[in-house]
């Protein structure tokens, strides 16, 4: 039996290679599980990672699209963002909500936490479902050039399932609003 508490690497030595506010990137000498020396390579992320699924009582949501310079390709996919690891991440979620669609909510549900890329980063995300929404003036930071589209969740839910949003709080966000939905759990 796998005792799961038990980490069969060690740590021979650290050195930064890279920082800056929102990652800080390690080097590691290790000791790999099966007994063999080796680096390893962290990505620690400053922030958490926030995304927020609104939904209005006729079912639509809102996508937000942009040009992610990371993977060089325009992405559609639900509101999010970072939120200080210092800050609840509920409040960081309202504030992302407002800048990118003017939303408020007056309902919020967490929906799911994740790590988004636990091979190479210590990266977390809370998505939350956003309801009772009234309609204000989207507030975007300096640094974003988004569009905005309000469409139906069955749509969205479709792009996932096609492979058109890859996005993975987005699409981890549609699949367990798709299972709640269909539980009831959703109104």
């Amino acid at each position: 039996m796998i005792d799961e508490n038990r980490n069969p690497w060690k740590t021979l030595s650290a050195v930064e290679k890279y920082d800056n506010k929102w990652i800080n990137v390690t080097e590691y000498q290790v000791i790999n599980p099966s007994g063999g020396t080796g680096i390893y390579g962290k990505i620690h992320y400053k922030n958490f990672g926030i995304g927020i699924l609104a939904l209005d009582k006729d079912l639509n949501t809102w996508l937000v699209g942009q040009y992610r310079y990371a993977i060089g390709e325009y992405a559609w996919e639900i509101p999010e963002g970072g939120g200080p690891v210092e800050l609840d991440p509920l409040e960081s979620a309202k504030r992302e909500l407002l800048e990118e669609t003017g939303l408020k909510a007056n309902n919020w549900t967490l929906l799911l936490e994740m790590h988004l890329s636990n091979s190479v980063t210590n990266e977390y995300s809370y998505t939350y479902l956003a309801q009772d929404l009234e309609q204000g003036e989207c507030e975007p930071e300096e640094t974003e050039e988004l569009q905005l589209k309000k469409i139906p969740f069955s749509e969205v839910f479709k792009m996932v399932m096609l492979g058109e949003i890859t996005d993975s709080i987005t699409v981890g966000a549609v699949l367990k609003a798709k299972v709640w939905l269909d539980e009831g759990k959703i109104r």
